[in-house]
C-alpha cells in the first residue's frame, strides 16, 4: 500500500496511515463517541499549537511597519515553515486516542445512546 501510495502521490508524508474503524470504536463501543473524542482532542491541540506558533511570533512583530519598512526575517520563516511540516492536529489526536493517552469521561451516560 506504501509503495502505490508514493506512485500516486509523493507529496504525502509518511505519518498519514488508514485505521480501522473497529478498532476506534472497540476504545468506546461507539464510533461516533470516538470520533467525537478524537475531534476534541485534535481541537486542544491545534489550540496549543497555535498559541505556541503566536508567541514564538510576536517576537519579530512590529506594530509601527509601513509598506517601506517590511523585510523577511530567514528566522521567522524557518519557524513558520516548521509548524507547516508538523503532523495535522487530527492525526497526533489520532495517535493518542489509539496508543490510549486521552483521558475521557461521560457527563451524560444517555448522551451517546
Amino acid at each position: 500500500m506504501s509503495k502505490l501510495r508514493r506512485q500516486v502521490s509523493p507529496s504525502i508524508p509518511n505519518v498519514i496511515e488508514t485505521r480501522s474503524l473497529v478498532a476506534i470504536k472497540g476504545k468506546t463501543g461507539n464510533l461516533y463517541k470516538s470520533i467525537a473524542i478524537i475531534a476534541r482532542r485534535a481541537g486542544q491541540i491545534n489550540i496549543a499549537i497555535r498559541e505556541e506558533l503566536h508567541s514564538k511570533l510576536d517576537e519579530f512583530a512590529s506594530h509601527t511597519d509601513s509598506l517601506e519598512e517590511i523585510h523577511e526575517n530567514k528566522e521567522q520563516i524557518e519557524i513558520s515553515k516548521a509548524y507547516e511540516r508538523m503532523p495535522n492536529p487530527a492525526i497526533l489526536a489520532t495517535e493518542e486516542f489509539m496508543a490510549n493517552k486521552v483521558y475521557f469521561r461521560e457527563n451524560d451516560a444517555d448522551l451517546f445512546e
